[in-house]
């Protein structure tokens, strides 16, 4: 995906984002259809995507706006009060009332109901705890490299880029180490947007979410009432036992919070990882350049590094009232997606959006979301992760590069590399 690449002419009415081909096209050709929309169609209507099997759990609905610019986003962003995540959850389709509560918690609520969960979680994750997880970061890095080195080569994401989030979310959270692999099973399943490779040959993919989602809600359930009473120095005894204001998190609420961060919060640390390797190994110079002054450019290259990434293409949004943005207007009950993505390559704010520049400043990415109540609770987490993992790739396997192309998976939600060859 890089500058030379971004070259394909796309007519403005030949782009469909809500047709899952699309989606699975070379970034470089989504990349430009997206410059095309930025110029063109900054704010363009699609009809729902076409989901004829499932027709009774989604109905078709009046389609979405696709906000492609920055300003956009953001100014959506900033107004919660009009552009709300609850109605319908923040899935393209309008899900069951059960199912937001089951899979989405926190980023599918609205005030005042967000405003008392982001409290309680946030007080868990005060500077004592956060502090001790990444005191956790530089071993598990180290744990994981050193386990990678015995071959030499292999596959990135299996061996790196998963690893290191599963593994700290999961300690983080008391999770043992033998519930590991569902954990990862189960997240990669739910962000899969049913790709085939992820859930299996003709398995269906509601039954696959429904099924991953419980299984995950149930050990945390398990592990939150043990924890009621058997209370250690983890963020979950931190959650259970938390009391703010008289308010307590349920064990529905905390079950959500647990799917919500070990799908967003391992997901998206590990895509910014993976496709690190491919854009430094695709930009040479940025390389070298980074490993000449790693200290000096660890928050700038780390920055980049998610801005390049977006790991998560869009959110949703639904309106409380008619509202004009950037001269269209929108009507209540409208849909819009913020496509993060194009955000993040908007050529009003990014100097050559399409080059990979580990100095680049200023950075005003929303890789994390755009400012506002939403914005990623784990970026910091996010940020110390990758910058950690770099800072001991650098320093203990130099010549690690990737040897083929990333292979895509086949989403419009998350931007993810499925396995990505690498060597020492």
């Amino acid at each position: 995906m890089n500058a030379v690449e971004h070259t394909m002419n796309w007519n403005v009415n030949d782009i469909d984002l809500s047709d899952l081909e699309f989606w699975k096209r070379p970034w470089p050709e989504r990349e430009a259809a997206f410059a095309t929309l930025r110029a063109e169609r900054p704010i363009a209507h699609y009809d729902d995507p076409v989901m004829e099997d499932l027709s009774m759990v989604f109905p078709p609905g009046n389609g979405h706006y696709a906000l492609t610019k920055h300003r956009d986003v953001a100014e959506a962003s900033r107004h919660p009060e009009v552009f709300l995540s609850g109605p319908g959850a923040v899935s393209q389709f309008d899900l069951p009332p059960e199912m937001v509560e089951y899979f989405s918690g926190m980023i599918s609520t609205d005030n005042p109901k967000h405003a008392r969960l982001r409290r309680i979680v946030s007080n868990a994750f005060n500077p004592r705890n956060v502090r001790a997880v990444e005191d956790s970061i530089e071993r598990v890095a180290d744990e994981v490299l050193a386990k990678a080195r015995t071959n030499g080569t292999g596959d990135f994401v299996t061996d790196i880029a998963a690893p290191l989030p599963l593994v700290i979310i999961c300690d983080m959270m008391g999770v043992p180490p033998s519930e590991q692999a569902t954990v990862l099973k189960c997240s990669n399943t739910i962000l899969s947007m049913g790709d085939p490779e992820v859930i299996g040959e003709g398995t269906d993919p509601i039954v696959a979410v429904l099924e991953a989602g419980g299984a995950l809600t149930a050990l945390m359930e398990d592990l939150g009432k043990y924890r009621l009473d058997h209370p250690i120095d983890d963020i979950t005894s931190a959650l259970v036992n938390a009391e703010i204001e008289s308010e307590k998190l349920t064990q529905q609420e905390l079950a959500s919070f647990f799917v919500l961060l070990v799908t967003a919060g391992n997901e998206t640390t590990r895509t910014a990882i993976a496709h690190s390797l491919h854009a430094l190994t695709e930009f040479p110079d940025q390389k070298a350049r980074l490993a000449s002054d790693f200290e000096g450019l660890a928050k700038t290259s780390t920055d980049e590094i998610v801005r390049w990434a977006s790991p998560v293409i869009w959110m949703r949004r639904t309106l409380s009232r008619d509202y004009t943005l950037s001269g269209v207007d929108l009507k209540e009950g409208d849909k819009v997606l913020l496509y993060y993505n194009s955000a993040n390559r908007d050529e009003d704010v990014f100097a050559d959006p399409f080059t990979f520049d580990v100095g680049r400043t200023p950075n005003d990415h929303y890789g994390f979301g755009a400012p506002g109540p939403h914005f990623c609770l784990g970026a910091h987490l996010a940020r110390r992760e990758i910058t950690v993992m770099w800072r001991e790739m650098l320093a203990k396997t130099p010549s690690i590069h990737a040897t083929g192309s990333p292979s895509q998976l086949a989403s419009s939600f998350v931007n993810g590399i499925k396995y990505l060859p690498y060597s020492f």
